[in-house]
């Protein structure tokens, strides 16, 4: 059986959980504290889970070039990015979606990437920083 791209053990690895509960606790407190319209606590949750659940299977997909997953991937990009916010705000607030849609999605994409490969890693933190380490050294 083919290996998964993106196994599901690696949503449980505590490195990335941690790093999800810091971006999440961030943009929490940014809905807070910043007064944009289409900014506020729920849309963080749903954002910020979207992007965990998708963002590195996502980028395994474009970086190993897997070009039968492209569609799906550009599907669970959308709706991570766009989609779900689009959703969220013409049932709260339509107003605030049609001012805001089109910076949202730019904003979103680009950290969505940064998660992505903030997330890439398949493995331990401790593996990571060994490979870290052994690359750095094959390069001096």
């Amino acid at each position: 059986m083919p290996h998964p791209i993106y196994p599901p053990t690696e949503y449980l690895r505590p490195w990335k959980l941690v790093t999800f509960a810091i971006g999440l606790g961030l943009l929490i407190l940014g809905a807070h504290y910043t007064p944009a319209p289409d900014w506020d606590r729920p849309i963080s949750v749903i954002m910020a889970s979207a992007a965990y659940l998708t963002a590195p299977w996502s980028m395994h997909i474009v970086i190993e070039r897997r070009w039968r997953h492209w569609p799906l991937m550009l599907l669970a990009t959308w709706f991570s990015v766009d989609g779900c916010y689009a959703l969220y705000w013409s049932w709260v607030d339509p107003q605030a979606l049609a001012w805001m849609r089109d910076v949202n999605w730019r904003a979103s994409l680009s950290l969505y990437a940064l998660c992505g490969l903030l997330w890439y890693y398949r493995g331990s933190l401790g593996a990571l920083s060994l490979a870290l380490r052994h690359r750095l050294a094959r390069h001096r």
